[in-house]
């Protein structure tokens, strides 16, 4: 029987079926070595088959391809890497400018990564109620840069005005299967449960002394949101509606995966432009002659961070500490 993957606890997976049913489903020892090397061989978003044992016990045989998908370098396992979620439309990161801070490097890793894989993506900047002055505008220059790379970017506050919000990313959110990510403590819970109008996901409290967030997502778990202009839009988990948001643990720094230095550029949209006009094609963009990216950056023309960005890729290795 087919089913859609909408839980993982890491030892067993939630399975929905067409007929409304669900199942706790688990994967044989087997199944994890054919040829997969994600610490995690089945993900949120899947179309798994399940067989259903004499002892009653659901277990997931095969795996179906996937459209696209979205990964990172584990940070405990070098060599391997982990599946965030699979077959998706649309990937959001929260950000915070402070309350906690969300480095760019952050940002850009993430958005690399959505371009790697083809996935559409969006910044959703969270907490804009506690900004000071000096820190709305480095929200507006933000969200001027991310925008002019033709990255859409939301300015939100979900835990002061739930109703606004749903209201405000409705029509983001509707018809697509959304996967919300970014760092702990920027409001990835409170955020979902503004959308889905009811508290669904368990929230924390900021650190006062580290300004980090604690993990209150401690699995992936994918939420249908039915008709958002409908009131009562999700009947968690019996009813799911064509629209899905996929909630995920907070996550410290994002490693990009099996990508060769000249290929790191492709996924800067405007270091990928820029670099056709370079004098070699297998420039790297670290001040060779010629490097049009590099006079770019002198220039102006691409920004500082994000270009700082770009070199800290480069600068990876399998031992070596991301952000």
């Amino acid at each position: 029987m087919r089913g859609l993957v909408i839980k993982s606890t890491g030892t067993s997976y939630g399975v929905y079926f067409s007929d409304g049913t669900m199942a706790d489903c688990h994967v044989k020892g087997n199944f994890r070595i054919r040829g997969i090397r994600s610490t995690n061989p089945v993900a949120i978003g899947d179309h798994v088959e399940v067989i259903k044992a004499e002892d009653g016990t659901h277990w997931i045989t095969e795996l179906y391809d996937r459209t696209n998908y979205i990964i990172r370098r584990s940070t405990n396992l070098s060599y391997a890497s982990h599946i965030l979620a699979a077959n998706i439309d649309m990937a959001a990161l929260i950000v915070t400018i402070n309350h906690p801070k969300t480095s760019t490097t952050f940002i850009d890793r993430f958005l690399a990564t959505c371009e790697a894989y083809r996935v559409p993506a969006c910044l959703i900047f969270n907490k804009i109620d506690l900004l000071s002055d000096e820190e709305l505008q480095t929200l507006a220059q933000l969200r001027q840069l991310y925008e002019s790379l033709g990255y859409p970017t939301y300015a939100i506050s979900a835990f002061k005005d739930a109703s606004t919000v749903k209201a405000q990313l409705a029509s983001l959110f509707q018809g697509r299967i959304t996967l919300l990510s970014g760092n702990s403590g920027v409001g990835k819970s409170t955020l979902l449960n503004a959308i889905l109008g009811k508290d669904i996901a368990r929230t924390g409290a900021i650190s006062s002394a580290h300004h980090k967030g604690m993990h209150t997502t401690t699995f992936s778990e994918m939420y249908p949101l039915g008709n958002m202009a409908n009131a009562n839009i999700a009947d968690i988990p019996s009813t799911p509606g064509e629209s899905w948001i996929i909630d995920t643990p907070g996550i410290k720094g994002f490693g990009l995966l099996d990508i060769e230095k000249e290929e790191v550029g492709h996924y800067f949209r405007e270091i990928f432009q820029i670099s056709r006009d370079c004098r070699y094609s297998n420039c790297v963009h670290t001040g060779e002659p010629g490097c049009a990216v590099y006079q770019a950056v002198v220039n102006g023309d691409i920004a500082l961070s994000r270009y700082e960005s770009y070199l800290s890729i480069l600068e990876d290795t399998n031992e070596g500490k991301y952000r």
